[in-house]
């Protein structure tokens, strides 16, 4: 069983910056994915970005150039700088692992960290 808490959400106003963190309690497998999740108000829940054994990332759209993951495999942590905020980026953002299994893979979700953009 994996453990994962969000920390470093906030009110910030646009053109700000914040850094979010998700330590992971329990096991990440060699081959993994981590990532973050957004849900913002009367959205549904959207990829935001990932990266996948530590190394290779994908930034969904909205994000690219502005937000960056980075993990930190000692540490079992991921990270989210993000700058340049927006208030759309508003949302509860979710950390997210998969861990790879030799016959299957196993998803965890943290509970969410509220980030508010005011413009």
């Amino acid at each position: 069983q994996v453990q994962l808490v969000e920390s470093g959400g906030g009110l910030v106003q646009a053109g700000g910056s914040l850094r979010l963190s998700c330590a992971a309690s329990g096991s990440i497998f060699s081959l993994n994915r981590m990532g973050w999740y957004r849900q913002g108000p009367g959205k549904q829940r959207e990829l935001v970005a990932t990266i996948t054994n530590g190394a290779i990332t994908n930034y969904a759209d909205p994000v690219k150039g502005r937000f960056t993951i980075s993990s930190d495999s000692a540490k079992k942590m991921v990270f989210l700088q993000m700058k340049d905020l927006k208030p759309e980026d508003t949302a509860v953002y979710y950390c997210n692992l998969i861990n790879y299994y030799p016959a299957r893979a196993t998803e965890y979700w943290g509970q969410g960290t509220q980030v508010t953009v005011s413009s």
